[in-house]
């Protein structure tokens, strides 16, 4: 910021429309520091003026962290997004640049006049199936709201941001790039008249409860003029299809590795359950956004990640500064190249991290070989750094099952094993990982098949990468957003709505108002059900206002007890409880258009 010329009204006009009016002074430079370099690389990097002479701005004027969180807090709202601890630290959020009202998908920006004329109108997402079309298993683990709310609807909208708009919709329309339709006036008015932000109430379950296809997730609503934007935020919703898919899988690998667990384990070693699944997907994400938003999301369910990004993100931003997760020492391929010999590679690792958890990849020339002759020459050392030491055999090539199996029974040889209470056997300071190629199927196969061998399922844990944070998409579990409801002006009565497409009856969505409460059931099993809204008291109504025409103030979980709340409801929930209410039912009869 130092470097640059700016005009100095320009940036004290932005900060005033941004950051509203305050004591900015009192600050240290501990906690400017961070918001100087959000703040030029959103209103200073455009400007740059070398060559114009010019004053610095005074950037002892830009609010601190905790300034800023108590703007968010009271709804003064932030034109950047930051995350704020009381220790000063301060986090971009991922700050995307660009005007809010390109964040949708095009043809969203005309409906605004295809849309009747009408005073009201709601709209609501669902997940319609189970993950990959499972039909015996349809509960999913809603997660990723808070991230979007935070991150978009906290946002103000400033008159530069739709004059920027204006620029782009003048030539967005096809065939010769002329004016694309879109609802000026009213973007301006938001501006205007809402302070910035976009006129909607929006609905959402808990982070972190778990629910049955076709249970409404979130519900919007808008109203008066702004009507016909009731959907135009569609496109930023429904992107909590990514983390809540991510979370699902990941919880359904967990009930894979518990079940294998409550077969061949002790009970007093359960407590490396959370460790068994580690994310390895980092490096093929799309961007570190995606890294963050799907790594919390495994989160949720297991403890074991190399996805810094999210670590961090989970503990510094959700959980308070608690550690949410942890991994221990390994080595890759290059680092087992570098030295003359792989036992060499793998001795240095025994004399530093020896009397701890570390992991060395075995298949850079000769996988076998390796087994079989180099970790029989490197045992002693290892034994000799003390009981302590427990060193991880990680294959990376060939058939994922029999790499496994060959790497159990090679350390059992070497470091022998001690059968449990349950008959199943426990290698001595040894176990393996298996990252290579996995996915919740390969997962399965390989726990099974070294349970068949008679080993216990705490000697094996898994990575996985792709397969975790890449290989899922919005028709995973099927994500649609769709309208329930709307109050034309023509009448003044509210006109209930519903998707009933022949060609798909899956796809047949909810009427009316919705509203979803725990049905109770047998033996403590408790089913979030979808019912009309005016048959829920707002007491045990789950749809609750996390964003109603700006921030709420509302108080997120922690990430802690967003985990405590996926294991409890998960637990509760039957694989395939009918969520859908018989009144639910009978109203979808009476406004189902086949029927009329």
């Amino acid at each position: 910021a130092s470097s640059v010329s700016v005009f100095e009204g320009e940036l004290e006009e932005e900060l005033r429309m941004n950051f509203g009016d305050g004591p900015h002074s009192e600050m240290s430079a501990a906690h400017t520091t961070p918001c100087r370099r959000i703040l030029c690389s959103r209103y200073l990097q455009p400007r740059l003026t070398p060559k114009t002479p010019g004053r610095r701005p005074h950037l002892s004027k830009i609010p601190n962290t905790l300034e800023l969180h108590r703007s968010l807090a009271s709804g003064r709202g932030l034109g950047i997004q930051l995350r704020t601890m009381s220790t000063g630290f301060a986090s971009e959020a991922l700050f995307s640049g660009l005007p809010i009202g390109i964040l949708s998908d095009s043809y969203k920006a005309g409906h605004f006049t295809q849309y009747p004329k009408a005073t009201e109108a709601s709209a609501y997402g669902e997940f319609r199936r189970g993950y990959n079309k499972d039909k015996e298993d349809t509960r999913c683990v809603f997660y990723g709201i808070r991230y979007i709310v935070e991150t978009f609807l906290h946002r103000r909208w400033t008159r530069s941001d739709v004059d920027n708009v204006s620029k782009f919709y003048a030539t967005h329309k096809a065939p010769f790039n002329t004016e694309y339709p879109w609802p000026k006036d009213l973007f301006y008015d938001i501006v205007e008249e809402c302070d910035g932000y976009f006129p909607v109430k929006l609905e959402a379950l808990p982070e972190g409860t778990c629910v049955n296809s076709h249970v409404p997730v979130f519900q919007i609503t808008a109203r008066g003029k702004y009507t016909g934007l009731v959907t135009f935020l569609e496109t930023l919703l429904c992107q909590v299809w990514y983390p809540t898919t991510v979370a699902t899988l990941s919880r359904r690998c967990r009930q894979i590795v518990e079940d294998g667990f409550d077969r061949s384990v002790d009970d007093d070693r359960k407590f490396l359950v959370p460790s068994r699944l580690h994310d390895f997907g980092f490096r093929g994400c799309t961007c570190a956004e995606q890294s963050v938003i799907g790594g919390c999301a495994h989160l949720l369910s297991f403890e074991g990640s190399d996805t810094m990004s999210a670590a961090y993100y989970a503990q510094f931003v959700l959980n308070g500064g608690k550690a949410v997760a942890s991994s221990i020492p390994a080595t890759e391929h290059s680092v087992m190249m570098s030295w003359e010999t792989e036992k060499e590679a793998i001795e240095n690792m025994i004399e530093v991290y020896g009397d701890g958890i570390f992991a060395c990849v075995m298949d850079s020339y000769d996988y076998a070989r390796a087994l079989d002759e180099i970790l029989p020459s490197v045992a002693s050392k290892k034994n000799a750094r003390g009981d302590g030491g427990y060193m991880v055999l990680r294959p990376d090539s060939g058939d994922p099952v029999e790499a496994v199996l060959m790497a159990l029974r090679a350390a059992e040889k070497v470091f022998g094993s001690e059968v449990n209470s349950k008959g199943f056997k426990v290698i001595k300071g040894c176990g393996v990982i298996q990252g290579d190629g996995i996915n919740i199927d390969g997962l399965r196969r390989i726990l099974e098949a070294a349970m068949e061998a008679g080993y216990s399922a705490e000697n094996v844990a898994f990575g996985m990468g792709g397969g975790l944070l890449q290989k899922v998409n919005r028709d995973t579990m099927s994500f649609a957003t769709k309208l329930s409801a709307i109050v034309p002006e023509s009448t003044g009565e509210e006109r209930i709505v519903m998707k009933a497409p022949k060609t798909d009856v899956g796809k047949t969505s909810l009427p009316g108002r919705l509203a979803v409460k725990y049905v109770e059931g047998e033996g403590g099993m408790r089913t979030p059900t979808v019912f009309p809204k005016d048959l829920v008291s707002p007491e045990d109504n789950l749809l609750e206002v996390v964003y109603d025409h700006k921030p709420v103030g509302k108080e997120w979980d922690s990430f802690d007890r967003v985990r405590e709340r996926v294991a409890d409801t998960w637990r509760a929930l039957a694989p395939a409880a009918d969520a859908v209410s018989q009144e639910m039912r009978s109203l979808q009869a009476q406004h189902n258009p086949h029927n009329k």
